[in-house]
């Protein structure tokens, strides 16, 4: 059984025009979010054996809010991870060795948002918490966990995984 962590960038700032669309760093409604986030993770003790990191700014940002909790995890930051569709992250899955169980996957949509609905495409959404809201939409900050029957990655095939969690950002204020 392998487990996915799918994690939507924190909310990106839009205050520098200039800026090319991949240098575009973290807002401070994305900074306030960070602490709220990494304390999810602790409190459920989210320990990826790997993390596969956009190379892009508020990627790199989001994740500097959660890898304290890691300890020493590993991460790849993935240039080819910015912008990509959700048929090339299911192909970067795909290439992880059978010894990687977990992994957590800090991406953008819309290919993020369209490789968690294709991944639990089989589900039925009367059945799974979440799983009607995250059809609906994937906003920043949103971590889903899947997990797929699989021991291989190469056999990871969308309508494969099943929704375990849908957790925004939102969810966790109070």
């Amino acid at each position: 059984m392998k487990r996915i962590f799918l994690l939507r960038h924190l909310k990106s700032s839009w205050d520098f025009p200039e800026l090319d669309d991949f240098d575009r760093p973290l807002n401070e409604r994305g900074d306030r979010a960070g602490p709220l986030v990494a304390r999810h993770i602790a409190a459920h003790a989210i320990r990826p054996d790997l993390v596969l990191c956009s190379a892009a700014r508020r990627t790199r940002q989001t994740l500097d809010h959660i890898v304290e909790v890691f300890d020493g995890v590993p991460v790849l930051y993935e240039r080819r991870l910015y912008e990509a569709t959700a048929a090339n992250l299911l192909k970067r899955l795909k290439e992880l060795p059978a010894d990687i169980e977990s992994v957590m996957l800090i991406g953008h949509n819309p290919g993020l948002h369209k490789l968690a609905t294709g991944l639990t495409e089989k589900e039925v959404p009367d059945t799974v918490a979440g799983l009607a809201d995250l059809r609906a939409k994937y906003p920043t900050g949103t971590l889903v966990t899947l997990t797929a029957p699989v021991d291989e990655w190469t056999d990871l095939e969308s309508g494969l995984c099943r929704l375990r969690a849908v957790v925004r950002p939102k969810d966790l204020e109070n």
